[in-house]
Protein backbone atom coordinates (compact mmCIF):
# COMPACT_ATOMS: atom_id res chain seq x y z
CA UNK A 1 0.00 0.00 0.00
CA UNK A 2 1.61 3.26 -1.13
CA UNK A 3 1.51 6.48 0.85
CA UNK A 4 -1.73 8.42 0.52
CA UNK A 5 -2.12 12.15 1.19
CA UNK A 6 -5.29 14.05 2.14
CA UNK A 7 -6.09 17.74 2.43
CA UNK A 8 -8.89 18.34 4.96
CA UNK A 9 -10.76 21.56 5.75
CA UNK A 10 -14.11 22.30 7.34
CA UNK A 11 -16.52 24.99 8.58
CA UNK A 12 -16.37 27.44 5.69
CA UNK A 13 -19.91 28.68 6.46
CA UNK A 14 -20.74 30.12 3.07
CA UNK A 15 -17.43 31.96 2.51
CA UNK A 16 -16.89 32.24 -1.24
CA UNK A 17 -13.17 32.94 -0.72
CA UNK A 18 -12.68 29.83 1.40
CA UNK A 19 -14.58 27.59 -0.99
CA UNK A 20 -12.55 28.68 -4.00
CA UNK A 21 -9.34 28.21 -2.02
CA UNK A 22 -10.49 24.70 -1.11
CA UNK A 23 -11.03 23.86 -4.80
CA UNK A 24 -7.43 24.85 -5.54
CA UNK A 25 -5.90 23.20 -2.47
CA UNK A 26 -5.67 19.66 -3.86
CA UNK A 27 -3.61 20.64 -6.88
CA UNK A 28 -1.61 23.29 -4.98
CA UNK A 29 -0.51 20.89 -2.23
CA UNK A 30 -0.22 17.88 -4.53
CA UNK A 31 -2.44 15.57 -2.48
CA UNK A 32 -4.30 12.42 -3.54
CA UNK A 33 -7.73 13.49 -2.23
CA UNK A 34 -9.55 16.37 -0.54
CA UNK A 35 -12.25 16.31 2.12
CA UNK A 36 -14.51 19.21 3.09
CA UNK A 37 -16.12 18.64 6.47
CA UNK A 38 -19.51 20.01 7.52
CA UNK A 39 -21.00 23.48 7.82
CA UNK A 40 -20.98 24.48 4.17
CA UNK A 41 -23.78 27.06 4.23
CA UNK A 42 -23.60 30.63 5.49
CA UNK A 43 -25.20 31.78 8.72
CA UNK A 44 -27.22 34.84 7.71
CA UNK A 45 -29.08 36.65 4.95
CA UNK A 46 -28.32 40.32 4.22
CA UNK A 47 -31.33 41.87 2.40
CA UNK A 48 -30.53 44.72 0.01
CA UNK A 49 -33.45 46.99 -0.92
CA UNK A 50 -33.66 48.63 -4.35
CA UNK A 51 -33.95 52.38 -4.21
CA UNK A 52 -34.38 54.96 -6.96
CA UNK A 53 -32.10 54.81 -9.98
CA UNK A 54 -28.95 52.80 -9.21
CA UNK A 55 -29.23 53.15 -5.44
CA UNK A 56 -29.49 50.29 -2.94
CA UNK A 57 -29.73 50.18 0.85
CA UNK A 58 -28.77 47.54 3.40
CA UNK A 59 -27.72 47.05 7.00
CA UNK A 60 -24.51 45.18 7.84
CA UNK A 61 -23.45 44.56 11.45
CA UNK A 62 -25.98 47.16 12.52
CA UNK A 63 -24.55 49.85 10.26
CA UNK A 64 -26.71 51.32 7.45
CA UNK A 65 -25.11 50.99 4.01
CA UNK A 66 -26.18 53.19 1.11
CA UNK A 67 -24.89 52.39 -2.39
CA UNK A 68 -25.18 54.73 -5.34
CA UNK A 69 -23.79 52.67 -8.22
CA UNK A 70 -23.59 49.13 -9.57
CA UNK A 71 -19.89 49.10 -8.69
CA UNK A 72 -20.59 49.93 -5.04
CA UNK A 73 -23.27 47.24 -4.94
CA UNK A 74 -20.92 44.61 -6.41
CA UNK A 75 -18.19 45.52 -3.93
CA UNK A 76 -20.60 45.33 -0.99
CA UNK A 77 -21.87 41.92 -2.11
CA UNK A 78 -18.31 40.62 -2.42
CA UNK A 79 -17.62 41.79 1.14
CA UNK A 80 -20.79 40.09 2.40
CA UNK A 81 -19.93 36.78 0.69
CA UNK A 82 -16.36 36.88 2.01
CA UNK A 83 -17.77 37.06 5.55
CA UNK A 84 -19.90 33.96 4.89
CA UNK A 85 -23.23 35.79 4.56
CA UNK A 86 -25.65 35.89 1.65
CA UNK A 87 -26.53 39.17 -0.10
CA UNK A 88 -30.17 39.18 -1.22
CA UNK A 89 -31.38 41.85 -3.63
CA UNK A 90 -35.06 42.63 -3.25
CA UNK A 91 -37.76 45.28 -3.07
CA UNK A 92 -38.28 47.53 -0.06
CA UNK A 93 -41.62 45.79 0.60
CA UNK A 94 -40.06 42.31 0.70
CA UNK A 95 -37.17 43.53 2.85
CA UNK A 96 -39.73 44.94 5.31
CA UNK A 97 -41.63 41.64 5.27
CA UNK A 98 -38.42 39.69 5.93
CA UNK A 99 -37.69 41.96 8.90
CA UNK A 100 -41.14 41.33 10.39
CA UNK A 101 -41.94 37.69 9.58
CA UNK A 102 -39.79 34.62 10.23
CA UNK A 103 -41.46 32.64 7.43
CA UNK A 104 -40.46 35.21 4.80
CA UNK A 105 -36.88 35.15 6.07
CA UNK A 106 -36.80 31.33 6.03
CA UNK A 107 -38.08 31.24 2.43
CA UNK A 108 -35.55 33.78 1.22
CA UNK A 109 -32.70 32.13 3.16
CA UNK A 110 -33.46 28.68 1.71
CA UNK A 111 -33.62 30.16 -1.79
CA UNK A 112 -30.18 31.78 -1.60
CA UNK A 113 -28.57 28.78 0.13
CA UNK A 114 -29.87 26.47 -2.59
CA UNK A 115 -28.71 28.80 -5.33
CA UNK A 116 -25.25 29.12 -3.74
CA UNK A 117 -24.67 25.41 -3.06
CA UNK A 118 -25.95 24.43 -6.50
CA UNK A 119 -23.45 26.83 -8.07
CA UNK A 120 -20.62 25.59 -5.87
CA UNK A 121 -21.36 21.97 -6.76
CA UNK A 122 -21.27 22.76 -10.48
CA UNK A 123 -17.94 24.58 -10.18
CA UNK A 124 -16.42 21.85 -8.02
CA UNK A 125 -17.60 19.04 -10.30
CA UNK A 126 -15.94 20.70 -13.28
CA UNK A 127 -12.72 21.82 -11.59
CA UNK A 128 -11.95 18.72 -9.52
CA UNK A 129 -12.91 16.29 -12.30
CA UNK A 130 -10.47 18.09 -14.58
CA UNK A 131 -7.77 17.74 -11.92
CA UNK A 132 -8.71 14.10 -11.25
CA UNK A 133 -8.86 14.70 -7.49
CA UNK A 134 -11.44 12.74 -5.46
CA UNK A 135 -13.46 14.91 -3.08
CA UNK A 136 -15.73 14.01 -0.16
CA UNK A 137 -18.17 16.62 1.17
CA UNK A 138 -20.90 16.43 3.80
CA UNK A 139 -23.28 18.80 5.60
CA UNK A 140 -22.68 19.81 9.21
CA UNK A 141 -24.93 20.75 12.10
CA UNK A 142 -25.49 24.29 10.78
CA UNK A 143 -26.56 23.14 7.30
CA UNK A 144 -30.28 22.96 6.45
CA UNK A 145 -31.59 19.95 4.42
CA UNK A 146 -31.21 21.95 1.18
CA UNK A 147 -27.43 21.57 1.39
CA UNK A 148 -27.44 17.78 1.44
CA UNK A 149 -30.00 17.64 -1.36
CA UNK A 150 -27.75 19.62 -3.71
CA UNK A 151 -24.63 17.73 -2.65
CA UNK A 152 -26.39 14.48 -3.51
CA UNK A 153 -26.87 15.79 -7.05
CA UNK A 154 -23.13 16.19 -7.70
CA UNK A 155 -21.51 14.21 -10.50
CA UNK A 156 -17.90 14.26 -9.20
CA UNK A 157 -18.10 15.34 -5.58
CA UNK A 158 -19.18 12.56 -3.26
CA UNK A 159 -21.75 13.41 -0.60
CA UNK A 160 -20.31 11.13 2.06
CA UNK A 161 -22.62 11.43 5.07
CA UNK A 162 -24.34 8.28 6.38
CA UNK A 163 -22.16 6.16 4.11
CA UNK A 164 -18.95 4.18 3.99
CA UNK A 165 -16.99 5.59 1.05
CA UNK A 166 -13.89 4.14 -0.61
CA UNK A 167 -11.07 6.69 -0.74
CA UNK A 168 -7.89 5.24 -2.15
CA UNK A 169 -6.94 2.28 0.07
CA UNK A 170 -9.17 3.46 2.93
CA UNK A 171 -12.83 3.23 3.93
CA UNK A 172 -14.20 6.53 5.23
CA UNK A 173 -17.12 6.72 7.67
CA UNK A 174 -18.81 10.15 7.71
CA UNK A 175 -21.42 11.85 9.91
CA UNK A 176 -22.09 15.59 10.10
CA UNK A 177 -24.55 15.96 12.97
CA UNK A 178 -23.63 17.47 16.32
CA UNK A 179 -24.86 17.02 19.85
CA UNK A 180 -26.84 19.98 21.30
CA UNK A 181 -25.30 23.47 21.21
CA UNK A 182 -26.45 26.80 22.74
CA UNK A 183 -27.48 27.98 19.25
CA UNK A 184 -30.11 25.33 18.43
CA UNK A 185 -28.71 24.67 14.94
CA UNK A 186 -30.69 22.69 12.31
CA UNK A 187 -28.97 19.31 12.71
CA UNK A 188 -28.46 18.62 16.39
CA UNK A 189 -29.13 15.23 17.98
CA UNK A 190 -28.83 13.77 21.45
CA UNK A 191 -25.87 11.68 22.58
CA UNK A 192 -28.12 8.63 22.40
CA UNK A 193 -29.06 9.39 18.78
CA UNK A 194 -25.41 10.03 17.91
CA UNK A 195 -24.47 6.70 19.47
CA UNK A 196 -27.15 4.88 17.45
CA UNK A 197 -26.16 6.49 14.14
CA UNK A 198 -22.49 5.68 14.68
CA UNK A 199 -23.28 2.09 15.68
CA UNK A 200 -25.23 1.60 12.46
CA UNK A 201 -22.41 2.99 10.32
CA UNK A 202 -19.72 1.03 12.17
CA UNK A 203 -21.66 -2.14 11.41
CA UNK A 204 -21.19 -1.45 7.68
CA UNK A 205 -17.38 -1.30 7.85
CA UNK A 206 -15.42 -4.08 6.19
CA UNK A 207 -13.37 -5.88 8.85
CA UNK A 208 -9.62 -5.93 8.47
CA UNK A 209 -9.37 -2.81 6.31
CA UNK A 210 -8.00 0.56 7.52
CA UNK A 211 -10.65 3.11 8.50
CA UNK A 212 -10.87 6.91 8.54
CA UNK A 213 -13.60 8.66 10.54
CA UNK A 214 -14.94 11.95 9.18
CA UNK A 215 -17.16 13.22 12.02
CA UNK A 216 -18.08 16.89 12.28
CA UNK A 217 -18.48 16.72 16.07
CA UNK A 218 -15.14 16.21 17.85
CA UNK A 219 -14.75 13.69 20.70
CA UNK A 220 -15.31 14.86 24.26
CA UNK A 221 -12.43 16.09 26.41
CA UNK A 222 -9.66 16.08 23.81
CA UNK A 223 -7.45 18.73 22.27
CA UNK A 224 -9.96 19.05 19.42
CA UNK A 225 -13.08 20.12 21.38
CA UNK A 226 -12.00 23.09 23.50
CA UNK A 227 -14.49 25.95 23.09
CA UNK A 228 -14.88 29.29 24.81
CA UNK A 229 -16.89 28.77 27.98
CA UNK A 230 -20.11 30.82 27.92
CA UNK A 231 -22.12 32.33 30.75
CA UNK A 232 -25.92 32.08 30.89
CA UNK A 233 -26.18 35.38 29.00
CA UNK A 234 -23.90 33.92 26.26
CA UNK A 235 -20.81 35.95 27.15
CA UNK A 236 -17.33 34.42 26.99
CA UNK A 237 -16.10 33.73 30.52
CA UNK A 238 -12.62 34.87 31.46
CA UNK A 239 -10.09 34.17 34.20
CA UNK A 240 -7.11 36.45 34.75
CA UNK A 241 -8.12 38.41 31.67
CA UNK A 242 -7.92 35.33 29.44
CA UNK A 243 -10.88 33.44 27.91
CA UNK A 244 -11.73 30.15 29.61
CA UNK A 245 -11.84 27.04 27.43
CA UNK A 246 -13.96 23.99 28.21
CA UNK A 247 -14.56 20.61 26.50
CA UNK A 248 -17.81 20.53 24.49
CA UNK A 249 -17.38 17.47 22.28
CA UNK A 250 -19.47 14.33 22.05
CA UNK A 251 -19.11 11.41 24.45
CA UNK A 252 -20.66 9.09 21.84
CA UNK A 253 -18.06 10.15 19.26
CA UNK A 254 -15.28 9.48 21.74
CA UNK A 255 -16.70 6.03 22.52
CA UNK A 256 -16.90 5.15 18.81
CA UNK A 257 -13.27 6.17 18.23
CA UNK A 258 -12.11 4.19 21.25
CA UNK A 259 -14.05 1.14 20.06
CA UNK A 260 -13.04 1.09 16.38
CA UNK A 261 -9.61 2.76 16.65
CA UNK A 262 -9.56 4.15 13.09
CA UNK A 263 -6.13 5.28 11.96
CA UNK A 264 -7.42 8.86 11.63
CA UNK A 265 -10.47 10.79 12.83
CA UNK A 266 -11.26 14.16 11.19
CA UNK A 267 -13.35 16.78 12.99
CA UNK A 268 -14.46 20.42 12.90
CA UNK A 269 -17.37 22.26 14.57
CA UNK A 270 -15.20 24.02 17.21
CA UNK A 271 -13.48 26.77 15.25
CA UNK A 272 -11.05 27.82 17.98
CA UNK A 273 -9.80 24.29 18.69
CA UNK A 274 -7.18 23.78 15.97
CA UNK A 275 -5.23 20.75 17.15
CA UNK A 276 -3.86 17.29 16.51
CA UNK A 277 -4.14 14.71 19.25
CA UNK A 278 -4.71 11.03 19.86
CA UNK A 279 -7.14 8.58 21.41
CA UNK A 280 -5.38 5.27 21.79
CA UNK A 281 -3.94 4.39 18.37
CA UNK A 282 -6.17 6.94 16.59
CA UNK A 283 -4.84 10.33 15.47
CA UNK A 284 -7.57 12.96 15.86
CA UNK A 285 -7.52 16.29 14.03
CA UNK A 286 -9.43 19.57 13.94
CA UNK A 287 -7.95 22.20 11.55
CA UNK A 288 -10.13 24.97 13.02
CA UNK A 289 -11.79 27.75 11.04
CA UNK A 290 -11.17 31.42 10.30
CA UNK A 291 -13.80 31.77 7.56
CA UNK A 292 -14.89 35.25 8.67
CA UNK A 293 -11.47 36.55 7.65
CA UNK A 294 -11.58 34.77 4.29
CA UNK A 295 -8.73 32.51 5.48
CA UNK A 296 -9.00 28.78 4.83
CA UNK A 297 -7.47 26.68 7.58
CA UNK A 298 -6.66 23.10 6.62
CA UNK A 299 -4.38 20.19 7.31
CA UNK A 300 -2.30 17.96 5.04
CA UNK A 301 -2.09 14.37 6.24
CA UNK A 302 0.30 11.73 4.93
CA UNK A 303 -0.91 8.18 5.56
CA UNK A 304 1.18 5.06 5.16
CA UNK A 305 -0.71 1.78 5.53
CA UNK A 306 -2.34 1.98 8.97
CA UNK A 307 -0.48 5.00 10.33
CA UNK A 308 -0.50 8.78 10.02
CA UNK A 309 3.12 9.50 9.22
CA UNK A 310 3.02 13.28 8.94
CA UNK A 311 0.63 16.16 9.37
CA UNK A 312 0.98 19.86 8.58
CA UNK A 313 -1.47 22.61 9.39
CA UNK A 314 -1.76 25.18 6.60
CA UNK A 315 -3.61 28.45 6.08
CA UNK A 316 -4.44 29.95 2.71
Amino acid sequence: MAKFTIYFATDIHGSEHCFRKFLNAGKFYGVDAVILGGDIAGKALIPIAKGTGDTWDASFFGKPIHMESAEELDEFERRVRTQGYYPYRSTPDEVAEIAKHGEALDRAFETVIGRSVEGWVAIADEKLRAAGIPCLVMPGNDDPPTVKRYLNGASWLIQSEDRIVELGPYQVLSLGYSTPTPWDSPREITEEEMRAKLKDLIGKLEPGRPVIFNLHNPPYDTRTDRAFKLSQDMRIQTAGGEPVLAPVGSVAVREAIEEVQPILSLHGHIHESRAMGSLGRTQICNPGSMYTEGALQGVILSLDKDKVKLHKFVTG
